[in-house]
This record gives structure tokens, C-alpha cells and sequence, in this order.
């Protein structure tokens, strides 16, 4: 058995799977405390599922995508045998993990999503380098980017290991912390081959739990509330005092909009 905190349908909000409609599994716990984490829910209580049942909620949703996420979910040892079992019923799978944890064992045919823990996080000491040594190109890196210190060092971590060669590498500003238009600023000017990313599930609805399908009409109005900026058609609207640097297109149950976030 694992103990899961939720299992949601929704939108991947980062890596290369962004925008695509995946089952998620989180499990419960953590050993860690980054300071900017965004899923504290997830370290205690949750429910105990049989691998079965877990399977069974995931076919209840017409995709092939899943993403397995927590807490850490290589915390616990049986996550490995479920990751397992959603490739050999031909799931494409992702994992996220902190990089404080082995990745070795994971089945090869799991796209992996490292988090490598920068200076600001509070756990840069936890990070677990030998795990690039078991990554292959359809791995991912990525580093959640605090202040202009953090981009020093990820960028310094980045060209000393030439992961620019070997990887997909991500870079996100931290949620309410780091300035997206100046992150991308800073990696334009230092010409890194890699990508910029925002959290796409957070522009459309906020800083929230898990999605479920069930809450289509709370998605749209959440993302209804946040339209900022002008977009034709829809006039001049006020923008989020959180995040004033970001204008993007989208369309949320029907209505295109100008978020401001």
C-alpha cells in the first residue's frame, strides 16, 4: 500500500509536459523543508490505497499522461513498484523529486523530474549529485530560483557540469519571490540553452490544492477573477498586485482572457 494525500485530473503546470492533460498522484511526506514549498499538505495524514485502487482511479480519466509527485514520493519504498505497473499499462509517466533521494532504481522508461535545491531553499545541502550519473536525455533538471544569488549559483552548478550537454534543464522563478521577467532577463544575457518556466496550473487558478475535474466552474471563475490588462474585446481590466510582470493569452472554459497574476 502507499499512503496518497490526492489523485486529481488536471493541466501539468511545468516540465515539457505543460498544458497537457495528466492524472496526478501525490504521495504523503517529505524529508524536506524548502522554504518556498507549495505542497505542505502533503507532508502529514493522507489516505492508505492499494496499488490496485490507485490504478483504478487513474483509468477513470481519458489520458495516458500521469505525473507522480508529493511530498517526495521516493519516500516511500513501494512507490517504485507503482511506477512500475503505470509503465507496463503503457502510462506515460513522470516523477518529480526533490533530488535528495536516489533516482537509480526508477524504472528507465519514467521521465524524471529532478529538483535540484538552490541556496535560497534551505536544503542546497540535501541535493544528491550522484543522481546525475543515472539520468538520460529524456530526464529533466530543474532549479526554482529565489533571488539573483540562486541564478549565480545554479548558473555556476550549470556550466561547471555541462548540464546544458546532457539534460532538459528548467528554471522557474519562485512563486511571489523571484521576478519572472528578470530571470529571463538574466538567462538571455548569460545565453543558457535552457528553458524558462512558469507554473501554468498557478496562473490559471491560483495557489491551491489539486484540481479535480468536478471543479470546472471554480476553475472559471478563478481564472475569470484574475483577467488583467487589455486583451481585445475585453477593455481595460486592473492586474493582480502579485504578479504584475505577466500578460498571457488563454482560454478557460470557453473564455479568452488576459491573466495577470
Amino acid at each position: 500500500m502507499l499512503k496518497i494525500t490526492e489523485i486529481f485530473y488536471s493541466l501539468q503546470g511545468e516540465a515539457r509536459d505543460a498544458g497537457r492533460p495528466s492524472v496526478f498522484i501525490r504521495l504523503t511526506g517529505c524529508p524536506l523543508r524548502c522554504v518556498y514549498c507549495d505542497s505542505e499538505y502533503a507532508f502529514y495524514g493522507g489516505q492508505w490505497l492499494h496499488i490496485d485502487q490507485i490504478m483504478d482511479q487513474v483509468a477513470a480519466h481519458r489520458t495516458r499522461h500521469v505525473c507522480v509527485t508529493g511530498g517526495e514520493p521516493l519516500a516511500q519504498k513501494r512507490c517504485h513498484e507503482m511506477l512500475e505497473r503505470l509503465s507496463d499499462e503503457d502510462y506515460k509517466v513522470s516523477l518529480v523529486t526533490s533530488g535528495a533521494v536516489d533516482v537509480s532504481q526508477v524504472d528507465q522508461r519514467v521521465s524524471r523530474v529532478v529538483d535540484i535545491k538552490t541556496p535560497d531553499s534551505g536544503e542546497v545541502e540535501r541535493n544528491l549529485w550522484e543522481n546525475l550519473d543515472h539520468l538520460g536525455d529524456h530526464d529533466q533538471l530543474k532549479f526554482v530560483i529565489c533571488s539573483r544569488g540562486d541564478y549565480d549559483w545554479a548558473l555556476a552548478e550549470i556550466r561547471s557540469r555541462e548540464l546544458e550537454d546532457r539534460f532538459d534543464v528548467l528554471m522557474s522563478p519562485a512563486w511571489e519571490q523571484q521576478d519572472a521577467t528578470e530571470l529571463s532577463g538574466w538567462v538571455l544575457e548569460d545565453q543558457l540553452q535552457i528553458r524558462v518556466q512558469l507554473q501554468l496550473h498557478k496562473i490559471l487558478w491560483g495557489d491551491v490544492a489539486g484540481k479535480l475535474s468536478h471543479d470546472h466552474e471554480h476553475y472559471k471563475y478563478e481564472a475569470s477573477r484574475r483577467i488583467a490588462l487589455r486583451w481585445p474585446g475585453f477593455g481595460n481590466l486592473s492586474c493582480h498586485r502579485h504578479q504584475p510582470w505577466l500578460s498571457l493569452p488563454c482560454i478557460v472554459g470557453g473564455l479568452r482572457s488576459a491573466s495577470c497574476f
